[in-house]
């Protein structure tokens, strides 16, 4: 697939701070691209610069074709952003706010259907300032959405929002994506990113340290297995824990919680047959995008609200 946007080498800094310091990747037209990383990682940075709101101070910087410094007033017409923190004049109503923006475009959006399809159309009369934070968030995705774009980049697109609107907000980059835009999110939400996106950049420090599908990453992790379960009847621990692939037991409750390596659950549901032991209600947690996240990062995702670099 064609690269709609393309990143190479993007640095920045500010004053002594680095935020940005050597990116680079490209999107392919039509996916969902995220952008993961630490809090102070430089994600914020970086799609700053791809939106045009950022001069980069070395790298290049392809949006459609476009530099989104140079040919800023045509990319805008083709480009919607959704900032990390972002107001609106305290007395402008919802409405208002979305007929003003869809002013802005050739071919925009029906922005009543937007307020349906993201739950604020009860809220068209009330004032910015009157709006609590979830529904300024799912105002700002609506403004971002209002011109139509070939491309949307959302700065931590959920944040704010309770589960239901959450998933419901998905829904609906789902169905946009559907219609052939490109998106790119930046998120701290794990289950977001593997929820949505094509593939991930995983970047630290301001370098890109790992970028592939949310399912690539998670098997490059050699994280232990996590094994749950009720035993039918009572079990001595000590079976599983002199098992070679089996690294701890804990009981909690009637509920029994193994660890160890990718061949631990085959080692221990062999040991519960040889004696007649039913395994009720097991769980298996095999690593996921977290745990690439934890291993490549040293660190846990976060959630922050307010700006970062």
């Amino acid at each position: 697939m064609p690269a709609v946007i393309d990143v190479q080498q993007l640095h920045k800094e500010y004053g002594d701070t680095v935020a940005v310091a050597d990116v680079s990747f490209t999107v392919h037209e039509g996916e969902i691209f995220g952008i993961l990383g630490p809090n102070g990682a430089g994600k914020t940075t970086t799609v700053e610069c791809v939106e045009g709101l950022r001069v980069p101070d070395q790298g290049t910087i392809s949006v459609l074709g476009l530099d989104p410094q140079r040919d800023r007033a045509q990319l805008t017409q083709q480009l919607g952003a959704q900032l990390q923190e972002s107001r609106l004049p305290d007395h402008l109503q919802v409405a208002e706010a979305l007929q003003l923006y869809s002013s802005f475009y050739p071919a925009p959006a029906d922005w009543r259907q937007l307020m349906d399809m993201l739950g604020i159309a009860a809220k068209a009369r009330t004032p910015f300032r009157k709006l609590s934070g979830g529904q300024q968030q799912r105002l700002s995705i609506a403004l971002a959405l209002v011109g139509n774009p070939r491309v949307a980049v959302l700065d931590e697109l959920t944040t704010g929002l309770d589960p239901q609107a959450r998933r419901d907000t998905w829904e609906l980059i789902e169905r946009v994506r559907d219609r052939g835009v490109t998106i790119v999110i930046v998120t701290h939400f794990m289950e977001e990113a593997e929820r949505l996106c094509d593939r991930v950049a995983l970047i630290d420090a301001g370098r890109v340290v790992a970028l592939d599908t949310p399912a690539t990453l998670a098997e490059r992790v050699e994280a232990e297995q996590r094994i749950q379960f009720r035993p039918s009847i009572p079990l001595d621990h000590g079976l599983l824990e002199s098992l070679p692939e089996v690294t701890s037991v804990i009981r909690r409750g009637d509920v029994v919680a193994v660890t160890g390596n990718s061949n631990a659950l085959n080692a221990v549901t062999t040991v519960l047959a040889r004696r007649g032991i039913i395994a009720r209600q097991l769980r298996v947690d095999q690593p996921n995008l977290e745990d690439a996240f934890l291993a490549l990062t040293g660190r846990h995702p976060e959630i922050r609200e307010n700006q970062e670099v």
